[in-house]
């Protein structure tokens, strides 16, 4: 199924019921005018996003456009308030963000802080004319109308929720990488943007500690403005405690790693500064296709050009060298940060 994680929709909230005129019946020969005892209508209906562990994409979005709650009931005689309107619940992926689609104003993101959002507020109830019973005689024969619901047109956009975001060239080994580490299953081939879409995984460490770690396609040269696919997915890093750089250390196209760490900075830093301020390893990965001293003396000659102060690992997807190194570092990182 197609991956989705932009789209738009309608909600409009429900109408406030309409006040009721009407009058208590009294003794022969007394005076109607004096008992008003219409009821006030009920509130409309609410539209909430709701967070829902269960829902991934918004791919169900795609299909359904509008969204209503219920209108609030008129009322009636005797003191009998109307009924509030049906508040509705739609289900959306934790780390939806929802702005208003004409201003771009962000109303509110949907993450593990902050489980759901009241996108458009019902009507409120018009008064019957018991609620003027105290009111001057010409009030009790009045009512109000119930007031409108809001109506709204929103943008969702959906940032995966992951400990650990993979970036770098295509063809790197990102896909490989999270293939070895977990049960999710990118394709994996010898060609550019082999992986299309992001991809989460879940790492077992233990059977106590875990990770998510997010795969997102590859960057190229001139992403920040347009070329490629990895810019469009790079929101869903914005989350992540920790950025894994992969670096393939003996590219097929003779193309120097220094430099292309250097390309991956600068768009990573004209996409956003704050991504360029988060944790980031740099993971030399395919070193199995050289001699472990030539391994050594590039990884040795890129860290002191870059004046690297960060953390690096070298590693191989294919014959598992260093993985589980790796990965609890990446486990006890974690820990860390949150006990922070």
């Amino acid at each position: 199924m197609r991956f989705i994680d932009m789209t738009d929709i309608t909600v409009v909230a429900g109408n406030g019921g309409h006040g009721c005129v009407s009058f208590q019946k009294t003794r022969k020969g007394s005076s109607f005018l004096k008992k008003p005892n219409g009821s006030n209508g009920g509130d409309g209906g609410n539209v909430w996003l709701l967070a829902d562990p269960n829902v991934n994409t918004l791919n169900y979005f795609h299909f359904h456009h509008i969204f209503r709650a219920g209108h609030g009931q008129c009322g009636r005689s005797r003191g009998c308030t109307g009924k509030k309107g049906k508040d509705i619940f739609v289900k959306v992926p934790y780390g939806t963000r929802v702005s208003d689609k004409k201003t771009n104003e962000l109303l509110g993101e949907i993450d593990s802080h902050k489980k759901w959002l009241m996108v458009a507020k019902g009507g409120r109830h018009g008064f019957g004319n018991g609620h003027f019973k105290y009111a001057p005689r010409h009030k009790k024969l009045c009512s109000t109308h119930g007031g409108a619901g809001e109506f709204q047109h929103l943008n969702l956009e959906l940032l995966l929720i992951a400990d650990v975001g993979i970036l770098g060239l295509p063809n790197s080994g990102k896909s490989s990488f999270i293939r070895v580490i977990s049960s999710a299953k990118p394709k994996v081939a010898d060609y550019p943007f082999t992986t299309l879409v992001p991809y989460l995984g879940v790492v077992q460490i233990n059977d106590y500690d875990r990770f998510v770690i997010a795969d997102i396609p590859g960057i190229i040269k001139g992403a920040s403005n347009g070329s490629g696919l990895g810019m469009r997915f790079l929101k869903h890093l914005e989350h992540c405690q920790i950025l894994l750089h992969f670096i393939d250390i003996a590219p097929l196209d003779n193309s120097d790693p220094l430099e292309n760490i250097i390309t991956i900075r600068h768009e990573l830093n004209n996409y956003s500064k704050k991504l360029t301020y988060k944790p980031c390893w740099l993971i030399f990965n395919k070193i199995d296709l050289l001699e472990r001293y030539v391994v050594e003396k590039k990884i040795e000659y890129i860290i002191s050009s870059l004046q690297w102060k960060g953390r690096y690992y070298s590693i191989s997807s294919t014959h598992n060298t260093n993985i589980s190194l790796l990965c609890d570092s990446i486990m006890k990182f974690i820990i860390y940060h949150g006990q922070n």
